[in-house]
């Protein structure tokens, strides 16, 4: 949520912010409106509250006195009652302003690149070298079920679309990819980590940024009031609300291990072969809790840290600076991390790195309070997929990938397997 300064004091920033993501900007016009019809109703309520004090004085001095009040009895009545309906009203003016202001996305860092969509976002880097085969490179789901550690019939026939199983080796090596991000981020990187629950409640995702925009794309139960978490974040993001954090224990580096769900609404006809985009997956997320001033910097860890992490597992990746128009809504400025797979002949993103700044602490309510002024501020908050693992399980299939079919674990994964090659 942003600061209504942007909507009062700034409004051309904000309008403008909403240009370059592609929104249409009549919203401003209505929440302008809303805005100045609260805050009349706000002093017209105010004045009539202090004018029935006065009467109410007014009226106790005469009885007081022995005189007749009737009349200004009567007055103050109507006076109440014009209060309670001023109330009623002022309730569904701030209703419908919150209910649109929610509706608003971050404002883009000034360093983010203008664009419509993901076809103008800017490459910043590659890193490793894809690898030469003197053969026909294989896709994963090909690989995966010649060696038997994926099934999609079954997996098909007891879910249906967008689901797979893992299997022997294949279930062995999901579950070393995630002890390892786990084990990297919290003893090499320094993150701490924890355990959260993978149902919240609407409130949670709200604090997030995930609702009301992404409401379609969750699982929800509706006899619960609860959502499946589509990542750790939404989790994260909720660890400190309506909390005052001391300054001195910031930044906050959380590490996070779930299962996560998304509904893929919207996504029909699209990769739904394989494991590329999928109703669930296994992720591990980074989380920071941050002040201002430090946030950018903690950005620039957050992105080494993940890069680390694929380097490790010498997997070629490079790293794409999203556009305005392909920037998440909660965003302020976001690098992925995509990796080549070689079977496929393409890049798939395997992390989203991202500087909330204090979009999410003000939904969640986050501050601390400076030792030097004693005033409170908001946190800045960032994420970032540490990592997911479907797409790095196919970049190490179709990377590592064997002529006689076979494919070879990368170095750092076979202390977690106990083998170095999977074969059929």
């Amino acid at each position: 949520m942003l600061d209504i300064a942007y909507l009062r004091s700034k409004r051309g920033e904000l309008i403008e912010a909403l240009r370059k993501r592609g929104y249409d900007v009549s919203i401003v016009d209505k929440l302008v409106e809303l805005d100045e019809r609260r805050r009349k109703l706000v002093k017209e309520g105010d004045d009539l509250r202090k004018l029935r004090n006065e009467k109410s004085e007014e009226v106790a001095r005469i009885k007081k006195s022995g005189g007749d009040a009737s009349e200004l009895i009567a007055e103050l009545k109507k006076v109440s009652r014009r209060i309670k309906e001023l109330e009623e009203e002022q309730k569904r003016v701030e209703a419908e302003f919150r209910e649109l202001w929610l509706q608003i996305p971050n404002i883009p860092h000034e360093s983010v690149p203008v664009g419509k969509d993901e076809t103008e976002n800017v490459v910043v880097r590659y890193e490793g070298e894809k690898p030469e085969f003197s053969f026909e490179p294989k896709p994963h789901w090909d690989i995966g079920e010649a060696l038997g550690i994926i099934d999609f019939k079954t997996a098909g026939k007891m879910s249906g679309s967008r689901f797979f199983i893992l299997k022997g080796y294949g279930a062995l090596l999901e579950r070393a990819l995630i002890n390892f991000f786990l084990d990297i981020n919290t003893r090499e990187h320094g993150y701490f980590e924890v355990m959260p629950p993978v149902l919240v409640k609407e409130e949670a995702a709200y604090a997030s940024g995930h609702l009301p925009k992404f409401r379609e794309e969750m699982y929800y139960i509706d006899e619960d009031g609860l959502f499946l978490v589509p990542t750790a974040e939404m989790a994260l993001a909720n660890l400190h609300r309506d909390q005052i954090l001391d300054e001195s224990i910031l930044p906050l580096n959380y590490v996070a291990y779930t299962p996560c769900f998304r509904r893929e609404a919207g996504s029909y006809g699209k990769d739904v072969r394989g494991m590329i985009r999928v109703h669930q997956f296994n992720k591990v997320e980074l989380f920071k809790y941050t002040k201002p001033e430090n946030s950018y910097k903690e950005l620039e860890n957050m992105l080494e840290n993940v890069g680390h992490i694929l380097k490790l597992l010498k997997l070629p990746y490079r790293v794409v600076q999203l556009c305005s128009g392909d920037l998440g809504f909660a965003a302020s400025v976001t690098y992925d991390f995509e990796v080549w797979a070689p079977g496929l002949g393409r890049w798939l993103e395997v992390s989203s790195v991202s500087n909330t700044e204090d979009f999410q602490a003000r939904r969640a309510n986050v501050r601390f309070r400076r030792k030097s002024t004693g005033k409170l501020e908001f946190v800045h908050t960032l994420n970032g997929s540490g990592l997911a693992t479907p797409r790095v399980f196919i970049a190490i299939l179709e990377n590592y990938q064997q002529e006689d079919g076979s494919v070879v674990i990368p170095e750092v994964l076979r202390p977690y397997m106990g083998i170095d090659v999977i074969k059929a």
